[in-house]
């Protein structure tokens, strides 16, 4: 069992993200938090044989976005104050914390990707604007900007926004883009060469399905998953390699649950081998495929999750993971020795075998569907907090998570769910939640969670909060106003959607077609139905207690749905709590804001669990 553990402990583990291999597969990149007042990148060489080079030192977050074709620099992008507007810097490995301006400042616009051709001048980006015009727009374009004279010549110019960012080749000759323009829930794939000359859809599996795809180093070749449904198997994915509009599919088996590949680089022109990540209830697997003969081989094993990012040196590189192995990115070589390449334990004390085991927890959904989550147990438990994952579509995995190991330090049971429509369970599972919508039987799939806790006697009737970001904090809304306090006494959603019909319309433009795919329609077209999946509407049914805490530079969930949520609490005169964060975005994650956070949330489910059930009489 675990012990007690100081939240300055906790956060003093580096939070880490965005791991990307140089093009010769010499040098590893990535962001830590929680290692200064903001998120820097880092770099290293990928045997270890170098200690970490901080790249970046700024006020602001900066994440690496690409490496330059000859391995020598990044481009990073530098997010102001949580708004998501990025600006691109080029910074050069021997001039580490000078950061060369590749686009303006405070941009009207959001950006997705950025790479650098080999000639040095062009920049090849993703931007919902239309330059022409002067205007934002929800699509993303892909572009070609000029360095040397500002100009920007537009690729391609797909009709709808998705998430994806364009992807040039090696060579520099084309670029991949995804467009979902047939269908919110599709994706399809289109080539498109750097002069703008012609463009073609080269990979297309149904105006609903969607493909994701990325180049292979050679720049000819290109590795894509694909979703498939048919009848007589359901639905599921297939990984295929595509060369001069041929298909060879590497994994066509219903049974195998791949949720995305890559050719990681090594060197060599081809790179390789294929890394494909299978997902089997929430825990994810590598195999190495061979693209030509399609022989299947599979990383070292070490404790924990580990995805291999690419060979290197007599052995292999790759993230590290685990509830009791904070992420890491690590080299194992062939003989099995295993070493850290970040330095991340020269940072912090953590002892990590005082840290909660993610254990297993499975029960039925109201209408039988099994559902699996993340249990954390405390020493002597003093109530239960279930901490709901974002997206929806994401999936909780066995991983160090700071705030769940702070609540259990504290004396709460954790429970982290994956509700249907996460990912980590095949496709099946993952589009269930469209059958009726984002508030509907994945919300079932939490409440009932709460009442499998409770007949296994480790949750107690009174004693439940719910807490979580961006779809979490939506979840915990809808768990204070449809569920009487014996499930959930208290509630603390953080950047949560409470007015549906609100927040798409003041969203990035370019995250609309999310809420469409999710619902089935606009605002215009299902209006009820939006409504009636709004929790602001529903407020006066509050009984227990409610803390709300919001990033005010949101650009994803806006302070709007917390500006027009106390207006109706106000209006019913519920009793609420709020805790704004300034310099936030979508999510706290400046470390003296988590600080304040974590704090400030087990105090609030302490305070709601030692009081009557509510403070409004019983529900």
């Amino acid at each position: 069992m675990p012990s007690h553990i100081s939240l300055d402990s906790l956060l003093s583990v580096p939070g880490l993200s965005s791991p990307i291999v140089s093009p010769d597969g010499e040098w590893v990149v990535w962001s830590f938090s929680r290692v200064g007042p903001a998120t820097d990148v880092f770099v290293a060489r990928t045997d270890g044989s170098v200690s970490p080079i901080r790249l970046t030192e700024t006020p602001d977050d900066t994440y690496p976005v690409s490496w330059t074709p000859g391995g020598e620099a990044l481009i990073v992008e530098e997010d102001d104050g949580g708004d998501e507007r990025v600006r691109l810097f080029l910074v050069r490995l021997d001039a580490p914390g000078r950061m060369e301006p590749l686009t303006e400042s405070n941009p009207e616009y959001f950006l997705r990707g950025g790479q650098l051709h080999p000639n040095g001048r062009w920049l090849v980006y993703g931007a919902n604007y239309d330059f022409e015009a002067g205007e934002e727009i929800e699509a993303f374009r892909v572009i070609r900007h000029d360095l040397e004279t500002g100009e920007r010549k537009v690729l391609a110019k797909p009709e709808r926004g998705n998430f994806r960012a364009p992807e040039m080749n090696a060579p520099g000759d084309l670029a991949i883009h995804h467009r979902s323009d047939l269908d919110p829930s599709g994706l399809q794939v289109w080539l498109v060469d750097i002069e703008g000359s012609f463009e073609r859809e080269i990979l297309n599996f149904g105006p609903k399905a969607k493909v994701r795809a990325s180049w292979f180093p050679d720049g000819r070749r290109i590795v894509f998953v694909a979703e498939a449904v048919a009848e007589t198997v359901g639905s599921h994915r297939r990984l295929g390699v595509w060369e001069d509009g041929e298909i060879k599919w590497l994994v066509a088996d219903p049974g195998r649950n791949v949720e995305y590949a890559f050719v990681p680089p090594n060197g060599e022109p081809e790179g390789g081998p294929v890394v494909a990540v299978e997902v089997e209830r929430a825990r994810e697997r590598a195999a190495l495929l061979d693209p030509d003969s399609g022989e299947e081989a599979h990383p070292p094993e070490v404790e924990g999750g580990f995805t291999p990012l690419s060979r290197a040196g007599g052995g292999w590189l790759g993230l590290r993971y685990g509830s009791r192995n904070p992420s890491d990115i690590v080299f194992v070589s062939d003989d099995g020795r295993e070493s850290s390449v970040t330095g991340l334990w020269e940072h912090t004390d953590l002892d990590p075998e005082r840290l909660a085991r993610a254990e297993d927890f499975v029960w039925n959904s109201d209408d039988g569907l099994e559902i699996q989550g993340w249990l954390y147990r405390a020493e002597e438990s003093i109530g239960s907090i279930v901490l709901v994952h974002g997206g929806p579509t994401a999936h909780s995995e066995d991983r160090f998570v700071a705030d769940a190991q702070y609540f259990v330090s504290r004396g709460f049971d954790v429970l982290r769910p994956n509700y249907r429509g996460s990912t980590g369970f095949g496709l099946e599972f993952q589009e269930k939640i469209k059958e009726d919508g984002w508030g509907g039987s994945e919300q079932t799939d939490i409440k009932s969670g709460v009442e499998a806790m409770i007949e296994a006697g480790i949750a107690r009737p009174g004693k439940v909060g719910i807490t979580g970001t961006s779809y979490g904090g939506y979840s915990a809304w809808h768990a204070i106003t449809n569920y009487p306090t014996e499930l959930f006494s208290a509630s603390a959603p953080i950047c949560g959607m409470t007015d549906l019909i609100a927040d798409y319309e003041t969203t990035r433009p370019d995250l609309r077609p999310y809420s469409e795919e999710m619902m089935g329609g606009t605002p215009e077209t299902v209006p009820e139905k939006y409504r009636e999946r709004s929790p602001i509407h529903f407020v006066e049914n509050v009984r227990g207690r409610l803390l709300i805490i919001q990033g005010m530079r949101d650009p994803n969930v806006t302070p709007e749905n917390v500006r027009l949520a106390r207006e109706r609490l106000d209006h019913f005169s519920v009793p609420y709590e709020i805790l704004a964060f300034e310099g936030e975005g979508h999510g706290i994650v400046r470390p003296e804001n988590q600080r304040t956070l974590y704090k400030r949330l087990a105090d609030f489910f302490e305070g709601a669990f030692h009081a009557p059930h509510n403070a409004r009489g019983t529900s």
